[in-house]
Parts: structure tokens; sequence; C-alpha cells
């Protein structure tokens, strides 16, 4: 499947009538989050990375227009307008990794009209899930206060490909392994993984099931306790790990029942075995508000292993977002319906100390302390610098959530910041709103007339 044919119907349909009507102006599309889930504060960008990926190959070739015909149920030549188009225009977009706030633009692209519409569904798919995903990822991180946390979420996740995506946003965000090998491989993330409750049960019991596990796989080695009986099974790996001596990274899974009981049990039997450096990693449904009691109860866990609720962010599995023309042809536009009015024109986001963020016109002049977040990543279609790594992502995460403020970071019931706007964008909207409405105003008076 070619990237063009990554669209929805409608806009093929809008794309063709552009075309066929010689509006192929520049025109400029905000792509934002309109509001936050509940209980989130922040948002962490991503998705652009494989945005530009597509933007740089998207070509309307044969096979296109063909596919669109028949979708349609038209003859091949009433498409063909639309062949060979391609993707040469401007992107400015929030780097991935960074934190950003509802409201404000996370990709503006500028392009002639035809070309800006088709590609949307594709710009909207994918920074609106790895977006979700990144976000509800660096809220386990940021429950578990500092204590390891990493990834299990490849068996739950929509896909194998959703899954590759969750283990590298879940990396981005502060996760430090992953059980997922494609990723592991394909990112150079550290790779992490055990056994399941399946393995235990092919044997005749717990301890020779972990014998043999230990045989083959050299220490440090972690073993997977709740089976049966958990008492038993930490009993029992404490037993074996003591005969192994393994060492400071030797574990112990719990994946069942009251983890936080069953983790002071589990550690009262570990160091009464003389084993107080062996470390207890818990699963099973975790996710940043499971953790967050977890930690403020004092359950001695060392290692957060989160799957299924962060790979498919179950809480809230989608953003409110929106891909909005906001100029034409050099004329600044704007939306006026209840609820979901746009603000019109170019635009750039200066971040301020405290996330104090200001949204204005792209050629204002920055407020006190502000710098750009909205950076140039595209041009004539052809990227401006090489593509970004994974590192980089990373780096900006941890930068931007040192000085995100405390309440905005709260797990339960944030205060989430909102950007203001300039006072040149507050302007520009009053301009472009007042034009509208003489509009309206005139063609309701022609309407009258004409009914009269």
């Amino acid at each position: 499947m070619s990237e063009a044919m990554t669209t929805d119907l409608y806009e093929v349909t809008m794309a063709l009538s552009y075309v066929r009507e010689g509006m192929t102006a520049p025109a400029t599309f905000d792509l934002y989050v309109r509001d936050l889930p509940p209980e989130r504060g922040f948002l962490v960008a991503a998705g652009l990375e494989p945005a530009l990926d597509f933007l740089s190959g998207f070509r309307v070739e044969h096979e296109d227009v063909a596919a669109y015909a028949a979708a349609m149920g038209r003859p091949y030549e009433d498409l063909e307008p639309l062949l060979g188009l391609g993707f040469d225009g401007e992107v400015r977009a929030v780097p991935e990794g960074r934190i950003a706030l509802a409201g404000e633009p996370l990709l503006e692209l500028t392009a002639p009209l035809p070309q800006a519409q088709l590609v949307e569904t594709y710009l909207l798919g994918q920074l609106s899930h790895q977006t979700t995903i990144a976000s509800k990822a660096a809220r386990c991180v940021v429950a578990a206060e500092g204590r390891p946390v990493v990834d299990f979420s490849l068996r739950r996740t929509h896909g194998p490909w959703s899954g590759l995506q969750s283990a590298r946003l879940a990396a981005m965000t502060g996760f430090t392994a992953t059980s997922n090998v494609a990723a592991a491989t394909a990112y150079g993330i550290e790779a992490t993984g055990t056994m399941a409750h399946s393995y235990i049960e092919a044997f005749p019991d717990e301890e020779t099931a972990f014998r043999a596990f230990a045989r083959t796989h050299p220490n440090p080695v972690t073993f997977l306790v709740d089976t049966y009986d958990t008492a038993t099974g930490v009993a029992t790996a404490a037993r074996v790990l003591r005969e192994l001596a393994s060492g400071p990274l030797g574990a112990i899974r719990l994946d069942s029942g009251d983890l936080g009981e069953e983790a002071a049990r589990a550690r009262e039997i570990l160091d009464a075995a003389g084993l107080p450096e062996v470390r207890i990693v818990a699963s099973g449904g975790l996710d940043e508000y499971a953790v967050e009691e977890l930690i403020h109860s004092g359950a001695p866990i060392d290692v957060y292993a989160v799957g299924t609720r962060m790979g498919v962010s179950a809480d809230a599995a989608s953003l409110d977002t929106a891909y909005k023309l906001v100029a034409y042809d050099g004329r600044p536009v704007m939306k006026l319906s209840s609820a979901k009015a746009t603000a019109p024109g170019s635009k750039q986001v200066w971040r301020r100390p405290g996330f104090a963020d200001v949204i204005g016109e792209r050629d204002e002049l920055p407020p006190h302390g502000g710098a750009p977040l909205l950076e140039t990543v595209m041009r004539e279609g052809v990227r401006t610098a090489a593509p970004d790594t994974l590192d980089r992502a990373r780096r900006r995460f941890d930068t931007d959530l040192a000085g995100l403020p405390p309440h905005a970071r709260r797990i339960r019931h944030p205060a989430p910041p909102r950007p203001a706007t300039s006072a040149g964008l507050a302007r520009l909207a009053g301009q472009v709103r007042r034009r509208i409405e003489v509009r309206l105003a005139a063609g309701d008076e022609a309407g009258g007339r004409q009914a009269a």
C-alpha cells in the first residue's frame, strides 16, 4: 500500500474538487489537541518522525488513482487529475519528547491545498495515537518516582506495529527496558523478560521449573512466584536463588493478587533467607494509578512492569485531536462553530518558565522569557535535518519534565495549565470574526429579500 492510499475518502473527494476548481494556492493547517482527557495535566508530543517519513514519500501513483476510483464507483478518468500529486510543502512541529499543552499546535503544515488535504488522516492517526501512548507512559514514569518501569505491553496492544510504537514511546518517556524483541533490536532498548505461568505448569513443581530455567539462563535470573501459592513460591525461589548466589540483580516477579501485601510478605521471606539484594518485580494490570497507590502504601516493590493499560492507554484511549485550516492563499480563516472555534493564521507557541505558554502569530515578537516550541522540520517536501533519534527525544522529555509545575505532574485531579493567547493573535481573530459576521449578515439580508 502506498502512502497516498492511506487516506480517508472524504479527503479524496475534496482534493479532487480543489484541483478541478483550480484551488491549489498554499493552505496552512494546524494539528492540535482541543482538550486533555480527565486527570491529565500535560501531553508528550510524539509521532512526528513517521509523519515526516510519510510526507517524504507521498505521491499519488496510478494504483492510487485506481483505488480512489474503485472506492467511489467512478471511472479512472474522473480521478486522474490527482495523478502525480506529491508533497512539497513546509512543516513546523513540536519535536518528539517535548511536553505540550492542549490547544497548542503539535504540527503546522503549509502546502498547496489538495496536498495538505490528502495527508490529513495519516498525520492525525500518527500524532494522535503516539501522543496518547507517550503521554500515558510518561504518567507511569512520574508515578514511579524514580523506580524503574519496564514495558510489558506487546501482547495486549492493538497489533504488533502498535506494540512496536508503544515500546519506543515508553523508552522515550523514561521506561528502562522492554519485553518486545523487535523494539529492543530496532531502537537499542534494553530487553527484559522472565517466564509465564505456563512454564511453571509444564514442570512437575515450581522448584524443578526454577532450576531448569536457571540452567538455561545464567544469572541474573527472575522467577515468577505466584502460579500456585505465592508464599510457597517465594520460599522456593529464595532457596534456589541462594544456591545460585544470584547477586544483586536476581529477582522474583509478582503478577496477581494484592501486590502490596504480597510484596511485603515476599520481602520478609527473602530477607529472612539472607537475600535482601533480591529485587521484587510487580506486574499485572498496572498503570500510573496503581503504581502511585503501591508506592504511597510503602510496598517494597523495586521494579514496575507495565503492560496493557499503558500500551492501549486504557482509561483515555484517544485524544480530541483536530486538523483545521487556518489560512488559504494568504488569507487567514477560522471556524466559528460553538465550542469548536479555531484561531486563524500561522502560529508560534512560546514556552515560558513554569509552562506559562503563549500562542501567537508566527511573526510576532516573543513574549518576555519565551522560547519557540514549533521548529521548521520540512521545507519544499524535504527534511531540514537528519531523522531524529530516540536519545534526543528522551533528553527533551527529561528536560521538560524537570520544569513541569507540580500541579501538572499530579496523577489525580491535576489542574492543567492552559496556553494564553497573544494580543496580536487575539486582534487577528477579532478581525477575521468580524469579516465573517459581516458576510453572514449580508447573506441573511439577501436571503430575506429573495424570500420576500
